[in-house]
């Protein structure tokens, strides 16, 4: 998988929970957010809006509200391709001691059989 395909698939699955995601479009997806995410705050203070909403900039606001749903949605497919449930996402919430164990998991290899969360991703 490549780094437009992903994307295009992540966005295509915007709301899915369900099945499961392969290692590669999970962090390609993760690389478009960062990136885009840097171009806004770039163009937010670029334009000096850079504290106009919370501390985020208008763009910066927009892209986060545009990437949030479809990056909670890869993440849970991504836990469901290790045989994880989605819901340990909620680490995040839990700074640094659960974002270790969550990294971890979503950096490891997938498990190449069936599993309950569906069969095998073929890309």
């Amino acid at each position: 998988m490549n780094f437009r395909i992903a994307i295009i698939k992540c966005f295509m699955l915007y709301a899915i929970f369900s099945g499961r995601a392969k290692r590669a479009e999970f962090w390609w997806f993760f690389l478009f957010c960062m990136i885009v995410g840097l171009m806004g705050s770039v163009i937010d203070a670029a334009l000096g809006l850079d504290a106009a909403i919370g501390g985020n900039g208008v763009f910066t606001t927009l892209i986060q509200l545009a990437t949030f749903l479809p990056s909670i949605a890869v993440g849970s497919r991504r836990l469901h391709d290790t045989n994880r449930s989605g819901w340990w996402q909620l680490l995040w919430i839990v700074v640094f001691i659960g974002w270790i164990p969550l990294i971890i998991w979503l950096a490891s290899t997938s498990k190449n059989e069936n599993n309950r969360f569906g069969d095998e991703p073929k890309v």
